[in-house]
């Protein structure tokens, strides 16, 4: 469809898209998509779009009003919106983009995460895998091609985790994402022994104090929380697929104690270890119980 916008050239085209229930119930969709030349002195301005907005801008530049703040945007960035709250963007000197209004189950959760990390304006190291794909959404469109709604995620939802992949502070080597991901990657390793917060706190750098607040705004735990949840999840699974005693489960799965590993169970799950094991079949190999001792789950 050709833009009947104001400061818009004719040429720009833009393609509205109605996913089905199944899209909307599992997957990023697209809303619209469309390819734009922006004239001097364009500007939009809405109370409120019911998606997101995903923007690239390949040629001129853009001012970006959100929360009563201005951000220049120029050739090369990615613009990220929330359309479901008031902004506008406007420009004196023109501008060319990519963009595509979008949405999905966990749309919101990947934008809050992204800006938290980038921010809503930012441009990629190499941007041409994102762009690539956010033109092959808007061709799919354009060229009449049938909309295969997995492939219209797929292209989403690499974008959006091209984005969480990426950030200022990562790329030098310092964040509190990089040091969260490496106390994350050591507690799936060492979760069956004594993990105190001050070893953790050592190996992010930081002091007590401010590793708790960092890990918590990072993975929406406390370390001891996210400990525990790796010992629970190491447990159920060694009482859902092994014949092993519920004393030994407790010991591998890290805890300190029958009566701690027995009380924490009961309170995240609300069953004891027991009558969850009991819920497995006998096999018919008496023999066959047991699995070897380590310090991480089995896996398949």
């Amino acid at each position: 469809m050709k833009s009947c916008e104001a400061l818009i050239t004719p040429d720009s085209d833009y393609y509205l898209y109605s996913p089905s229930a199944g899209a909307l119930e599992m997957f990023f969709y697209p809303i619209c998509s469309g390819h734009f030349t922006y004239l001097p002195g364009y500007r939009l301005e809405r109370s409120s779009y019911d998606s997101f907005l995903l923007m690239y801008v390949t040629d001129g530049s853009l001012t970006r009003e959100f929360d009563q703040k201005e951000t220049s945007v120029s050739a090369g960035f990615f613009v990220l919106i929330d359309c479901y709250r008031p902004h506008a963007y406007r420009s004196d000197t023109g501008w060319k983009s990519y963009w595509c209004h979008f949405d999905g189950p966990t749309a919101r959760a990947y934008y809050q995460t992204i800006i938290s990390r980038a921010g809503n304006v930012f441009c990629l190291p190499n941007p041409a895998p994102a762009v690539s794909k956010l033109i092959s959404v808007f061709e799919t469109f354009q060229q009449k091609q049938p909309v295969r709604e997995a492939q219209m995620s797929k292209y989403l939802t690499d974008i959006l985790t091209s984005f969480l992949l990426y950030s200022p502070s990562v790329e030098k080597g310092g964040s509190e994402q990089f040091a969260a991901e490496t106390v994350t990657a050591y507690i799936s390793e060492h979760f069956s022994e004594d993990l105190p917060v001050s070893k953790l706190a050592k190996l992010a750098g930081l002091s007590q104090y401010h590793f708790i607040r960092m890990f918590r705004k990072e993975t929406g735990f406390t370390p001891h929380e996210y400990l525990t949840h790796t010992r629970l999840n190491t447990a159920r699974y060694l009482l859902k697929t092994t014949r092993l005693s519920v004393k030994d489960i407790c010991f591998q799965s890290g805890f300190s104690s029958e009566s701690v590993f027995c009380s924490a169970f009961r309170r995240h799950t609300g069953m004891t270890p027991t009558e969850t094991g009991s819920l497995l079949p006998r096999p018919r190999n008496p023999g066959i119980n047991s699995v070897p001792r380590s310090s991480s789950p089995p896996r398949r």
